[in-house]
């Protein structure tokens, strides 16, 4: 039941963020557009609701030349390729701000695990044992509040199975709301091998 109820208070919240946000939005864009060359949006494959495959909507963080489909750990010098701009934008997450649009057309929600990378076979396979695979993908998740870039594949999916399990209207906001408290303090946000279990992928 609460699923459905989910959805449509994500659409409704989704479409109000893009209505409010969007001078924000269009300022981020241009900005991206003025600094460095190529597109202002990054497109990438990711899984979804029960591993059905996605685009993803992001602001273009990295040079254009940064390689595609592969996570930032495993680049040896991630900062080589993100933007100035681009630092600022992920150190807050301002880039995530075109999954509004994701949310809208019915592919993410508000809160959820976030989205894996298409070839991030170890994270699909271990949320399926968790159970974690059938839920719609989140801008933002438990596992984002409690430790982000920082943790590794097992514990980030354990994480999301338990919100799974606890999913609800209560537990969605404590989520948003701890979100807005670690993207603030720009928490766990780590670039580079030194996180194996990061599961965000180069996002250009």
């Amino acid at each position: 039941m609460y699923n459905h109820v989910k959805r449509i208070l994500g659409l409704i919240l989704a479409v109000l963020a893009i209505v409010l946000l969007s001078p924000a939005m269009l300022v981020i864009a241009l900005v991206i557009k003025c600094s460095s060359p190529g597109p202002v949006l990054f497109k990438q494959k990711r899984v979804g609701r029960d591993k059905h495959n996605f685009t993803i909507y992001k602001f273009r963080t990295m040079r254009v030349d940064a390689p595609k489909d592969q996570p930032t750990h495993l680049l040896a010098s991630p900062e080589a390729f993100i933007t100035p701009v681009g630092r600022f934008l992920r150190k807050y997450s301002l880039d995530e701000l075109p999954q509004l649009f994701n949310i809208v057309k019915g592919e993410m929600a508000l809160v959820g695990p976030r989205p894996a990378l298409w070839n991030q076979d170890d994270l699909v396979a271990a949320r399926d044992l968790y159970g974690a695979n059938g839920v719609r993908p989140g801008l933002t998740g438990w596992a984002q509040i409690n430790g982000r870039d920082e943790l590794p594949i097992p514990e980030k999916a354990r994480l999301d199975g338990e919100y799974v399990r606890r999913m609800s209207l209560g537990f969605d906001l404590r989520c948003l709301l701890g979100t807005v408290s670690s993207v603030a303090r720009a928490e766990g946000v780590v670039e580079g091998r030194q996180t194996p279990g990061n599961d965000e992928a180069s996002k250009k």
